[in-house]
């Protein structure tokens, strides 16, 4: 039996917590589906035997996938962000998420078809809306602000002025 995290992050599913794991371990590296429990019982959304809870890892952040049913969603005050390295890696984690169902949004954030929000916030991001550089810093944050999936290139150009 694997043992649980001392502090997962638990997340609730309306009973798909193992495909929505599956998907990430699949998608993201250091990520993995660690145990698949079924429920000794009857709970509210499901019956005993089904799937209740599942524990994997996405991008090395231990988190629990709770079938709970439909009574809770996620929205935008969760969300994973994921740094990456340069375009090809945002293109690829952003076109997986959206491909499988998802959704875009704005400023590099996007929705899994599990209604969980995503960040995929390239490095170059980040450092450009933080350079000490007040004017470069907002033309970069500016430039974000007109995005969906961000696009380094862009940025770096805004940047730069």
């Amino acid at each position: 039996m694997t043992k649980p995290a001392k502090n997962p992050i638990c997340l609730w599913y309306n009973n798909d917590a193992e495909e929505a794991a599956t998907f990430y371990a699949k998608t993201f590296p250091d990520s993995s589906v660690d145990a698949v429990h079924s429920a000794p019982g009857d709970f509210p959304g499901g019956k005993k035997g089904q799937v209740l809870t599942v524990q994997f890892t996405v991008l090395g952040i231990p988190c629990l996938g709770l079938n709970g049913g439909p009574m809770f969603k996620h929205d935008e005050a969760f969300s994973f962000q994921v740094a990456t390295e340069d375009q090809a890696e945002t293109d690829r984690y952003w076109s997986a998420i959206i491909g499988n169902g998802g959704q875009a949004s704005d400023c590099g954030w996007c929705r899994d078809k599990w209604g969980l929000s995503w960040q995929i916030t390239p490095i170059a991001l980040t450092q450009a809306i933080t350079d000490p550089d007040p004017a470069a810093a907002k033309r970069a944050f500016d430039a974000m602000m007109t995005m969906g999936k961000i696009d380094v290139a862009a940025i770096e150009a805004a940047r730069r002025g």
